[in-house]
């Protein structure tokens, strides 16, 4: 069980924390000098059970507030001091308000120094705590008369750890690991070494880990675990990591120690906030502040959605801009204080990480805000899902909540989701969503052939950018398929139609396509060019390029280059000709083996092989051509 201490400068934490391990937590010379703690000091105890208590010994002094906070984050236990003589000082009320703000729910006060005051003193110092606690999650803890120096109450005050310790129980271990760096220092034979506050996952000696600022990657290589050597180290836990394979210069106080690369740092959050009912005006809009979350310390601002600011004691959606990138997940705590660090301004929780580049406080985002604001990863993926009507991000929904493959789909597999593109891409939709948007798909479409009489259908991406709102093109590749898939719309390859239309040409079109379609036909693996058409039969090239164009749109013909339009029939019929030349020639198809092939000559064979480019059939290698899809999926007429 980790407790950590807190409360105002020399009310006698450190001196506490030695009578009850025997340890002395300030480590430093300056410490020792000064006789006041300056940054984060531990010390461990083992019962006789064998629970290890292990001890944060945090600062007292305000200017020391920020070592503090990176010493109480991820705890199990609070240990608050107040000295009998002075009783609850500022620093007190401050570390109170940001256990309160963090969550802490369980601890006890430690009243210490009743050696020097009488017993009134005592009394009357209590019933103020009593008070002061009231209002916060500390509320009815226990109260510790002691004195260090003649040891009065401590052995009362140890005997209630161990009672409480056993209360702390395994926590879970879902999650990927996440370690919050609060040190990080060399050791002679072992080399680099890491510790922190696990604060999700579980780490195994042997495995690799990531540092989430640099992305590099490190072997582990032992673990201390509660200062006991182990074999693995588990949420809720301090832990010391040898690493392996990377520099101590790029790892610092803030950083985390994370088991997936996904879990990279991030400059803007959207939060649920709390300013401190203490605060004397409302926090406005864009205030610069620090913001404190596991070890880190980082400036930015504070963009209020929805809003002009948030009163004392108010609770809001607020979006944290950061000057620098920190590692966070959903439901981590954070603290903010003001742009000079002097005071705590409030607190409270992550709610996502993706916040959109655009519309940060528009209603669809802030009720998506809303959805996602749960503990419970099922809850939250079916309320996202049905206020997502473009699609949820299933990648980015459990890199923002930390959970592992084998979780997301324990969660996204009983939601009855539709599941669109693939695994790195994939998209989430509601089946209202989905049937939403595949209402609108066919509307647009039909829209589009009330419009276009002469035109067969529009391309994928003329149809999807004619719905009005953004739709991911992979959601909407995969709706196409659904749609194709079950006959409710047609593809020639191109273009996308209901099964029934039937376009026609303008009577003029029609009357100059009857003419040219004769000679399409008469070589169609080898059409003249628009000239020759305009000069066999006797009107302008314009004109025939433009009945010809025409003459594509209702899928009559494809344009392969500026002057030159084949029989779709005759596309197809090519495409499979390239296609049984790949098969035979391994190293590529070059332009001679297609053009002998074809029977062509190798001006029009490159024309046409571009033409293929285009079309997605291949790609091209140097001076060779590779097939990329089967002439089927390109051009539906195609033999297989």
């Amino acid at each position: 069980m980790i407790v950590a201490t807190a409360g105002h400068i020399d009310h006698g934490k450190t001196l506490l924390v030695k009578a009850l391990t025997g340890i002395d937590a300030d480590r430093l010379p300056e410490e020792k000098q000064r006789g006041m703690t300056i940054d984060l000091g531990f010390a461990y105890h083992t019962l006789t059970d064998g629970t290890v208590l292990g001890f944060v010994d945090v600062p007292g002094h305000e200017r020391f507030i920020g070592n503090m906070l990176a010493g109480v984050t991820g705890i199990d236990y609070a240990l608050l001091v107040v000295a009998a003589d002075d009783g609850p000082m500022p620093q007190t009320r401050e570390h109170l308000a940001i256990l309160n703000l963090l969550g802490v729910s369980r601890g006890i006060v430690a009243l210490t120094k009743i050696d020097r005051v009488e017993a009134t003193r005592v009394a009357d110092v209590s019933a103020a705590i009593t008070n002061l606690l009231a209002p916060t999650t500390l509320a009815d803890a226990p109260i510790f008369p002691v004195s260090a120096i003649t040891g009065d109450g401590v052995e009362a005050l140890a005997a209630h750890f161990s009672a409480v310790a056993g209360e702390a129980s395994d926590r879970s271990t879902r999650g990927n690991f996440r370690l919050a760096i609060d040190r990080a220092f060399t050791v002679a034979g072992a080399g680099l070494v890491v510790t922190g506050t696990v604060f999700t996952g579980r780490i195994e000696a042997g495995t690799h880990m990531f540092l989430a600022d640099s992305g590099e990657s490190a072997r582990v290589r032992g673990i201390h675990a509660n200062n006991q050597e182990s074999g693995q180290g588990v949420t809720g836990q301090r832990c010391a990591v040898n690493l392996a394979g990377i520099d101590k210069e790029i790892v610092r106080r803030g950083d985390w120690l994370v088991s997936s690369p996904d879990l990279r740092p991030v400059r803007k959050m959207d939060t649920q906030l709390r300013v401190l009912d203490t605060e004397v005006r409302p926090l406005r809009h864009w205030t610069p502040v620090h913001v404190h979350l596991g070890a880190a310390d980082v400036t930015g601002r504070v963009a209020v959605l929805g809003a002009d600011q948030i009163a004392p004691g108010a609770i809001a959606r607020a979006q944290l801009v950061l000057d620098q990138p920190i590692g966070a997940v959903a439901r981590d705590r954070f603290i903010i204080r003001d742009q000079s660090a002097q005071r705590t301004l409030g607190g409270g929780h992550v709610v996502d990480i993706f916040p959109p580049a655009r519309g940060r406080a528009r209603p669809e985002r802030l009720a998506m805000l809303d959805a996602l604001d749960t503990d419970d990863d099922a809850a939250a993926l079916t309320d996202a899902l049905n206020v997502a009507s473009t699609g949820l991000d299933l990648r980015r929904f459990a890199i923002a909540r930390n959970l592992t493959g084998d979780e997301l789909e324990a969660v996204v597999g009983p939601s009855a989701a539709i599941v669109i593109g693939p695994a790195q891409s994939r998209l989430a939709f509601s089946q209202a969503a989905w049937q939403s948007l595949r209402e609108d798909t066919l509307a647009a479409l039909d829209r589009f052939h009330a419009q276009h009489t002469d035109r067969l259908g529009p391309s994928v991406a003329q149809l999807r950018r004619s719905l009005g709102r953004h739709v991911a093109e992979e959601a909407f590749a995969g709706l196409v398929d659904a749609l194709t898939a079950d006959g409710t719309i047609a593809s020639d390859g191109m273009l996308l139609h209901r099964p029934s239309q039937k376009p026609v040409l303008a009577p003029e079109d029609q009357k100059l396509w009857i003419e040219i379609s004769p000679l399409l036909s008469e070589t169609p693996h080898q059409p003249p060019v628009v000239h020759d058409l305009a000069r066999e039969v006797g009107v302008s090239p314009e004109k025939i390029a433009r009945t010809l164009r025409r003459a594509a749109a209702l899928g009559l013909v494809i344009q392969a280059s500026k002057n030159r339009f084949f029989e779709s029939a005759a596309l197809a019929s090519l495409a499979t000709v390239f296609e049984d030349v790949a098969r035979d020639e391994t190293d590529g198809v070059g332009p001679g083996a297609f053009r002998d092939r074809a029977g062509m000559g190798r001006n029009l064979a490159i024309e046409v092989l571009e033409f293929f480019d285009r079309a997605g059939l291949s790609q091209r290698e140097g001076n060779v051509r590779r097939l990329v899809r089967p002439a089927r999926e390109v051009f539906p007429t195609a033999d297989g």
